[in-house]
């Protein structure tokens, strides 16, 4: 049985919007979530979205900074807490031995979680710290040549 989402539909779209604006495929079933993180081959950026100002208020932002980067994950997806409850659950069963988190951002080279950003994380970093962050992470384990979509185009997405 499909769980109610948490909160209002409308209300959650625009912070699911910039993500998708940047280049991420906003998944909502169960079945779409498996076949983006079961595929050994490559690399995946996944934010499991969240309506916490505290810490997603910059977890976005500073994920969508990330990707003006010349080098970038081959795959985007997020997920969004307190909606797609049943796409949540599994994108984090691929997070083994990470307690459940919202939000939280992780980066997946060939099937495993390379670094997982959870929240107590997230809350004491800036958005230029995560960027930094998950540049030298893209830095070191990605090929694809970015940035995802114009400059101009992100700094939208990011409003």
């Amino acid at each position: 049985m499909k769980q109610h989402p948490n909160y209002d539909p409308e209300a959650v779209r625009p912070m699911w919007e910039g993500l998708v604006a940047a280049g991420f495929e906003y998944l909502t079933e169960e079945a779409q979530v498996h076949e983006a993180l079961s595929n050994p081959k490559g690399t995946t950026l996944l934010i499991i979205n969240s309506v916490c100002g505290c810490a997603a208020g910059n977890a976005r932002p500073g994920a969508i900074s990330s990707l003006w980067h010349d080098k970038i994950p081959d795959r985007l997806i997020t997920v969004f807490a307190g909606m797609d409850h049943e796409a949540v659950a599994r994108a984090r069963s691929f997070l083994y031995g990470v307690a459940p988190s919202s939000p939280c951002i992780a980066v997946f080279k060939d099937g495993e979680a390379h670094t997982v950003l959870e929240r107590r994380h997230l809350e004491q970093m800036t958005e230029k710290e995560i960027t930094r962050l998950l540049t030298q992470i893209y830095d070191a384990i990605c090929t694809r040549p970015g940035p995802a979509i114009p400059v101009a185009e992100s700094e939208q997405a990011n409003r």
